[in-house]
């Protein structure tokens, strides 16, 4: 006679919007121990979101991993956001605060008003050569190109991000986890598009851990701390974000979309 499969509690939230259908989804997956990396990677990959997040509670806290379709990666921002929503908002596991244990330190993700603020590692770009290879793969002649985990490129308006048809191709095997690209705003501080075909993410529709590079930028460039962003992919997603030094805050809203569970 079989073992009863495991049954994973699974929750797949919309990331940095108020609406269904906008934002980036995020698998959350609540386990009582951590399974081998392999299955969690398969459990990504069958998810086929760009991210999914597993939480083992540690202590007080909770141990949080994050995984695209075919990499675990060191920091992921917008399943940061949904596993803090559902533990939050739809479990109420916890009161005000959530924090969590990861590859990248401790993280937290607190409950301000309507949104949900992150705390997050600052990550400042620095300047570097632009490779043929990436400007021939975003179709530009040229660009202030900076580098930090993802290189950061940096081009003169709104309608140029919108514009970006990318060659994935090209894109692919430049050695980063991905490829940022970013403007000032029309009606904000500014926008980006993430792009990330060696991560399985041809691009990712909100990126919070790229935040962690562009706030600082833009905290600088324009002399502000508080800073309105937007991304500009299809779904679209909206960040408010704050430069606190090594610490950058990014919060957003969320909308739970599903939830069931996983046998395995």
């Amino acid at each position: 006679m079989s073992a009863p499969p495991l049954r994973i509690p699974f929750y797949q939230v919309d990331a940095f919007t108020s609406r269904l259908f906008g934002g980036n989804p995020a698998g959350v997956c609540l386990l009582d121990s951590w399974l081998p990396a392999e299955v969690m990677r398969a459990v990504a990959a069958e998810n086929n979101l760009s991210e999914t997040a597993f939480l083992v509670k540690e202590g007080d806290g909770w141990g949080l991993r994050w995984f695209t379709p075919e990499v675990e990666v060191d920091l992921c921002g917008h399943a940061t956001l949904a596993s803090g929503f559902v533990l939050l908002k739809v479990l109420r596991e916890a009161a005000g605060t959530v924090r969590f244990s990861t590859q990248s330190g401790p993280l937290a993700v607190s409950e301000e008003g309507d949104l949900l603020s992150m705390d997050f590692p600052s990550r400042p770009g620095g300047p570097c050569e632009a490779p043929r290879q990436l400007l021939d793969g975003l179709g530009l002649a040229s660009a202030e190109v900076r580098r930090s985990r993802d290189y950061l490129v940096v081009i003169e308006t709104e309608e140029q991000v919108r514009a970006l048809r990318p060659d994935m191709g090209k894109l692919a095997g430049l050695g980063a986890l991905g490829i940022i690209v970013t403007a000032p705003g029309r009606a904000c501080d500014f926008v980006s598009r993430f792009f990330a075909p060696d991560a399985g993410v041809p691009e990712d529709p909100v990126t919070g851990s790229a935040h962690c590079t562009l706030v600082p930028y833009w905290s600088h460039r324009l002399g502000k701390k508080r800073l309105h962003a937007l991304q500009v992919s299809a779904r679209g997603g909206e960040l408010f974000c704050e430069d606190r030094g090594e610490r950058v805050c990014i919060a957003g809203t969320a909308a739970l979309y599903l939830q069931g569970h996983i046998l395995l």
